[in-house]
């Protein structure tokens, strides 16, 4: 990190516009390879597959889409076996990326702000939007699965990145039900006999909003869902569990849904961020052996908006939430160009420590990492539980706001920070932590990340060793895979 001397003297930013610009270029070829431009060696007990997901497209021939959220999905497969890595990525065929590409025009309104052309007269009262498929992939119950939080998952083929068809988890999810792009991988569920569980969510929102909890065990099957009714809308991403609670933040927004009905706005432009109103954090007791579940509590902090949340354990008889927090919503303007983001007019995300007191009903707060950060990721054995160790893309400058160009890890226990940067140049995306195998340590492993580097406009995947942030291996693509949103690690290799 930059001694204090350094940071006084320093006006020189650690990028520019134009070179983080690049990383939202579309990639519309589709490649499979053995990649042999590499910086050091591959760990040998490295073996492995790591997902992928995001946005790879940002127009459809050459009509440009309003936001990067509204773009299709774009699996990349990076696989890890005996030293070498293969490369593959693959578009999922959803219906409306076949039609588009097809037709070679826009055909579908974004949640973002993407119209049709024909301006009012050709969006007015279309309410259809498109399953882009682009925020998450997991692999559970032997399925590969792409995730979009409003509705339901594609299955992939493992091997092919082909698309299969949707899921619906044999009955227990309908045509068109959101599924959660933020499912978490309990590793010893007390409800299961300590084998593991995914727990995941859907939002149904409006004056009233619905949320349904869906926890699944390693077959895929859905072996509890139960809902609950909250008060007001809810814009809700991620959430967080414990061993015996789901957590979420219900951001203060208000929803018009006029503009969009018109055709005017996307939806996601109808969303006002309310300063002046408390975030409220929903609380629902998860389901045991027992059909009755208890009632949601609600408590109220300080107005604030949560992306996504780090982990959550419950000690003392309080339950402790650490969440990437914002200080309001950036709201996504009809005729602005992300392109074009003024980094420095926004506040940063930065590390919170919520500690919830159920009795009482208080909420503590204590920040914990003031550097502008985002999409935390720790040891998989450690969610919803006491954990030590967290690592997050971060800016490169300790102070103020900026791109992602660095990976922080965090000693929440010392409060130790250590920082392995890619700037000027380079860009980060979502850290993965990876275990070594037959260890008990909670940072052995490697954290590997996807690097977008502008100078030769292509991307690196960095291995980087977990205890320290010095790099292992760092190994170059052909090309530039655009900025992703998220990821996992599975111990199986697929060629």
């Amino acid at each position: 990190m930059p001694t204090q001397e350094q940071k006084s003297i320093s006006t020189v930013k650690s990028y520019t516009r134009a070179d983080w610009q690049g990383g939202y270029t579309s990639l519309k070829e589709e490649y499979d390879y053995w990649i042999d431009d590499i910086e050091g060696e591959i760990p040998p007990e490295l073996e492995g597959t790591l997902f992928r997901n995001g946005p790879g497209l940002f127009d459809i021939n050459g009509q440009k889409i309003h936001h990067p959220f509204d773009g299709d999905g774009m699996i990349s497969r990076i696989t890890f076996t005996h030293g070498k890595a293969h490369y593959s990525n693959r578009f999922v065929r959803t219906e409306g990326y076949v039609q588009e590409q097809k037709a070679g025009k826009i055909l579908y309104r974004g949640v973002f702000g993407t119209q049709k052309n024909g301006g009012v007269f050709a969006n007015i009262f279309d309410f259809k939007m498109k399953n882009i498929a682009n925020t998450n992939i997991i692999y559970w119950g032997g399925k590969l699965l792409a995730l979009w939080e409003a509705a339901e998952p594609h299955i992939l083929d493992t091997y092919t990145l082909e698309t299969l068809g949707k899921e619906y988890f044999h009955g227990a999810l309908s045509e068109g039900e959101a599924f959660g792009a933020h499912p978490h991988f309990e590793p010893k569920c007390v409800m299961d006999n300590g084998n593991p569980c995914m727990v995941n969510f859907s939002i149904k929102p409006g004056l009233l909003t619905t949320i349904t909890i869906f926890e699944l065990d390693t077959s895929g099957k859905v072996i509890r869902k139960y809902a609950h009714q909250v008060p007001g809308f809810c814009f809700i991403h991620d959430f967080a569990i414990t061993e015996n609670y789901c957590i979420f933040f219900q951001n203060p927004v208000q929803f018009n849904p006029l503009p969009f009905a018109l055709g005017i706005r996307g939806a996601g432009e109808c969303i006002k961020f309310e300063a002046n109103q408390p975030t409220r954090i929903i609380v629902i007791p998860r389901q045991g052996n027992s059909t009755m579940v208890d009632k949601p509590e609600i408590l109220e902090i300080q107005s604030g908006f949560v992306f996504h949340h780090a982990n959550a354990f419950e000690k003392n008889g309080n339950i402790i939430v650490d969440s990437i927090c914002y200080e309001n919503l950036p709201e996504v303007e009809p005729n602005s160009d992300f392109r074009h983001t003024n980094f420095e007019a926004l506040k940063p995300g930065q590390l919170w420590r919520f500690s919830l007191n159920l009795a009482d009903r208080i909420v503590n707060r204590e920040l914990i990492e003031s550097r502008s950060c985002e999409f935390p990721s720790l040891h998989p054995n450690k969610v919803g539980r006491e954990y030590r160790f967290l690592y997050m893309s971060a800016a490169h400058e300790e102070t103020g706001n900026a791109p992602l160009q660095a990976f922080v890890k965090v000693d929440l226990e010392t409060g130790k920070r250590i920082l392995w940067s890619a700037a000027p140049k380079g860009f980060t995306s979502e850290p993965i932590f990876v275990p070594r195998a037959n260890t008990s340590g909670e940072d052995d492993g490697w954290v590997l990340g996807l690097i977008y580097d502008a100078q030769y406009h292509r991307s690196d995947i960095v291995i980087l060793d977990a205890k320290d942030l010095t790099v292992v291996t760092k190994l170059h693509l052909k090309h530039h895979v655009p900025y992703g949103l998220h990821g996992n690690f599975v111990d199986e290799v697929f060629i």
